[in-house]
This record gives structure tokens, sequence and C-alpha cells, in this order.
């Protein structure tokens, strides 16, 4: 949830404001958080970063693990449903996991600050040399970067070696399942 309205009235006895400019309502942003979608059989290593390890991703290399979540459940499925191959057997099962920073500092970086190429296919080096810089000076466990898909929306990256990523709060991991109205996406119908 991105924010719950608090009534003015419920703000007073709340203690969280005393005051108003506005008479009618106040937001109160919860701390940030992210979703991560992964497949079922990597549940137990969903969070040590060896997956993105293996070939590299949009903000790694190859042989640097990270560990990619983002903004909202939506975004998290659709990230984890363009990386799927096709077909897609139906038998595939997924989990999702919730994300909780913890107040912990958040390096953000924004489409204003990225090369010309950061949404380019295949990845580009630029914003692997971008995420390898970020995760070997070890200033913060969290890079916010912008989605690919959709810059608009934000996506993260967890670097698993630095000290305070298990100060990260990660849920246990629930079923998850696509869309069925996804499925002409996933496998083909019979014919």
């Amino acid at each position: 949830m991105p924010f719950r309205w608090i009534t003015q009235r419920r703000a007073l006895v709340s203690g969280k404001s005393r005051s108003c400019s506005h008479a009618s309502t106040m937001a109160y942003m919860p701390e940030p958080s992210a979703w991560r979608v992964d497949n079922r059989k990597w549940t137990k290593r969903s969070f040590n970063g060896i997956g993105a390890a293996l070939e590299g991703g949009r903000w790694n290399s190859a042989g640097i693990p990270a560990v990619y979540a983002s903004e909202h459940l939506a975004m998290a499925a659709q990230e984890k449903f363009v990386h799927l191959p096709r077909p897609l057997p139906r038998g595939s099962r997924y989990v999702r996991f919730e994300i909780r920073f913890r107040g912990l500092p958040v390096t953000r970086l924004r489409s204003a600050d990225l090369p010309p190429d950061w949404r380019a296919e295949p990845v580009p080096v630029s914003t692997q040399r971008i995420g390898d810089a970020w995760i070997s000076t070890a200033r913060t466990a969290i890079l916010s970067v912008p989605s690919v898909l959709y810059p608009e929306e934000t996506n993260y990256v967890l670097n698993p070696a630095h000290p305070d990523f298990p100060r990260i709060e990660v849920s246990p991991g629930e079923p998850f399942a696509f869309d069925p109205r996804m499925a002409w996406l996933i496998e083909p119908a019979d014919a």
C-alpha cells in the first residue's frame, strides 16, 4: 500500500499532526518497501544474488551478485514475466516476497542521471558499469533505478554482499500465480 489517508480527526487523535493546512485530510507515507517474484524452486536462494551473477543483468555484470526487486507487486510480476522463457509450461510455480528496507539509506538514480542507451536491448555495458561501481563502493545496500519497462516505475537492486543487507526484512515466500488471462502469452493454445 503506497499510502493511507488519515482524516484530520484521526490525525489529531493519533498524534501524527496537531495542525493541518487543509482541513480535510493528509497522507501518511510508509517506509519504502519492495516486492520480488521468483520461481518457487529458488525460494531458499532467491536473495543470494547468484541468479543475477550467472549471466549478469541490467545493473550488474556476470560474476557480480545482485538481487532485483520492484516497488510494486504488479511491477515485480511484469519484470519477472518478460524474462521468462517461451513457451512457459503451465505447471510452473512462483512465489512472491515482500521486502522492507527498515530505514536503510537508498541510493537513487533518475532517468536523467543515466546514459542514453540505458533502456537498450541487449543490456548495455554502460548500465552494468554503473551498477558494478555502486556495488564495489558499498555506500548503500539498496539502489533505486527506473524500470526499463515503464521508466515512471521504480525497481531496486540489492547488494547481498553489503554489511547492511542482513537488516533488510524479507517475508517468507508466498504462492504467486500470473493472471490466467496472460495464458495466451505463456503457452500457445491448442489448435
